[in-house]
């Protein structure tokens, strides 16, 4: 283990990975979804940096830290329980502890994608081994019992199960656990962390679920659902399907019924996001997962209805969501105060997960619109750009609070970051049938398969620094096909899909979309897509301009917190004010902007705590 930073830090070693990508025919989602292993970020670039800083500096840090604070220590501990029951252990730390390594591999392996590193499967391989000794010979593996079957940790409950619906998170070690497995199969083709979470997952369903003699209960932290569908896609193995939509159908049935979990009631009749946010974002994530593979159209409606209230009610100009810090959740509608925003870095994640998951469903850019103010503003706010520092909450306005920290005690947010911020490979573009979807702007060489042919796309662009892009026809064995290029709501004059915020200085922005310097055949199509049909050749360069310039931003007159305040943003970037930037009083500022509707000739612009 010690070993850690220098094989990490190792770069430029060959490595031929036996990549393997999930079959879109099985996927269940009308778009099918382009997967990490088939793009290739350009190094240097504005995602390229944060991608290197995540195999230089975010990982290595996050694995150390697995060491440090005893994550490892916590398995090698069962695992010596294991071989000797009076070998026992005083069980610290919190119940979800295992999840930190599980992310931080799944981090890992996406990374392999751009930067393959022998060393570094090596590395994985070691702490596999050290995960897989801890597994008990029916497939339960849960340090925080294991160590100490007599005398777990306090939130386990005197038997498995008996306080999942409440602190034990046994069922979200789970779903971290098969998430970090599927991405590290696909990622090095090895089935070694699979088999581990299939042996835990084949356990959960011998023993939970709504049968005599199994536990009927729900997951208490949602993310087990999404989990389980993808493990399911992988194995073809129904009942983790049938699993995942157990854990959905008996949600407000079970023993605990309270908002903070969304178990209030059934989810098919929730129409509001209520509750922690980061639960509540993986629980629509599940739904959406559930949804595309049964067809449950019930699923679908109550998302929508759901995603509805979240964008014209609940969501920041950031993209954060969570107003409050009592029970990370979100607060009541309209309820948005900027110097107490919660905005937890794992909401943000969970945000892009839904949206992401959304447009699969619906193939309406809005989604994405949504998916990508999350993105560039309340997720990357969540690490340094050197990669080493990660806030928790992300609230809108700080009078000096808030500063980033290596890591935390409850260290979700940062190996949260670890294994998102490599993950994003995997949402730049989307197929279905001859469509192909250009859903964001970044640097980077991609494969796709179009009409069961092959389509190599590259893009080049300073994305989000300016609105200019190039994205250029590698190779094409298709033929004709429709290339759809997302023309973002921020260059059509709409902030985000509702009326919760408008623009305030009266600018209308233009974009242009050309092919080989000239105009083409083309429109704008109601989904949000600037819709392209052609027969595309090798060498043929679609040209995009966004007009960017910088904007003002209004809340709707319900949201109390932000009357009389303006937001200034530029492209998919919120602005952010920071009193080590500036030598006077920021929240003193005062900005002249134009009368629209019923606002004021002069807003006050609120600060924020992190710099993009």
């Amino acid at each position: 283990m010690k070993r850690l930073l220098t094989i990490i830090l190792m770069a430029g070693v060959t490595l031929t990975a036996s990549a393997q990508q999930e079959k879109t025919s099985a996927h269940g989602y009308p778009i099918n979804p382009v997967p990490f292993t088939s793009v290739k970020v350009t190094p240097g670039t504005f995602w390229g940096q944060r991608l290197e800083a995540s195999r230089m500096v975010t990982i290595p840090l996050a694995f150390s830290k697995c060491e440090e604070t005893g994550r490892y220590t916590n398995f090698s501990n069962a695992a010596q329980h294991l071989k000797d029951p009076s070998k026992v252990f005083k069980v610290g730390g919190l119940s979800f502890d295992d999840t930190d390594p599980y992310k931080t591999i799944e981090g890992a392996s996406y990374i392999l994608q751009t930067y393959p590193d022998k060393k570094l499967v090596q590395y994985i391989d070691s702490v596999l081994d050290v995960i897989a000794s801890a597994q008990e010979p029916d497939g339960y593996l849960y340090t925080s019992r294991t160590q100490n079957p007599k005398e777990p940790h306090e939130w386990a409950g005197d038997k498995r199960w008996s306080k999942e619906e409440d602190l034990s998170h046994e069922l979200y070690n789970l779903g971290h656990m098969v998430e970090g497995a599927i991405a590290h199969y696909q990622a090095t083709g090895s089935r070694k962390f699979l088999d581990i979470a299939i042996r835990y997952a084949d356990c959960v369903c011998r023993e939970v679920g709504p049968n005599p003699g199994q536990a009927c209960v729900v997951p208490g932290h949602q993310i087990a659902e999404m989990a389980l569908a993808k493990l399911y896609l992988v194995t073809g193995d129904k009942k983790y399907l049938d699993e995942a939509k157990f854990f959905l159908d008996y949600r407000g049935k079970t023993t605990i019924v309270h908002e903070y979990s969304q178990a209030h009631k059934p989810v098919i009749e929730q129409d509001e996001a209520v509750g922690h946010a980061v639960r509540a974002a993986y629980m629509y994530a599940g739904m959406a997962d559930v949804a595309a593979l049964t067809g449950d159209k019930d699923y679908i409606k109550a998302i929508d209805a759901i995603w509805d209230n979240i964008v014209t009610k609940k969501l920041y100009i950031t993209g954060g969501i969570g107003a409050t810090s009592n029970g990370e959740a979100f607060g009541k509608n309209y309820e948005l105060p900027n110097m107490s925003a919660y905005c937890e870095t794992c909401a943000a994640i969970g945000n892009v997960y839904v949206n992401y998951r959304l447009f699969l469903l619906h193939g309406d850019s809005k989604y994405y619109d949504v998916l990508e103010r999350t993105l560039y503003n309340g997720l990357i706010s969540g690490v340094s750009l050197e990669g080493n520092g990660f806030f928790y909450p992300n609230p809108l306005e700080s009078m000096g609070q808030h500063q980033r920290q290596a890591w935390f005690g409850c260290a979700c947010c940062p190996s949260n970051i670890c294994r998102f911020i490599p993950s994003l490979p995997g949402y730049i573009y989307a197929v279905n049938d001859r469509n192909v979807y250009v859903n964001l702007f970044l640097s980077n060489k991609s494969s796709l398969s179009v009409d069961g042919k092959k389509v190599e796309l590259s893009q080049s662009t300073e994305y989000p620094w300016n609105g200019d892009v190039v994205v250029t026809v590698d190779q094409n064995a298709a033929g004709q096909f429709t290339m759809k290029i997302r023309i973002p709501g921020w260059v059509r004059n709409q902030v985000v899909p509702s009326n919760l915020y408008q623009y305030s200085d009266n600018k209308r922005l233009n974009y242009s979309v050309k092919v080989n310097g000239r105009e083409v055949d083309a429109q704008l199509t109601e989904d949000g897509y600037y819709t392209i049909d052609r027969k595309w050749r090798k060498g043929d360069k679609v040209q995009i301009h966004f007009d960017m310039e910088a904007r003002t931003v209004r809340a709707n007159n319900k949201v109390e917190a932000d009357r009389g305040m303006v937001s200034v943003e530029r492209g998919p970037l919120v602005y952010c004010a920071e009193h080590p930037d500036n030598n006077f009083d920021i929240m003193g500022v005062l900005i002249k902007i134009r009368r629209r509707n019923s606002y004021s000739a002069r807003g006050r612009l609120p600060a924020h705590p992190y710099r993009h």
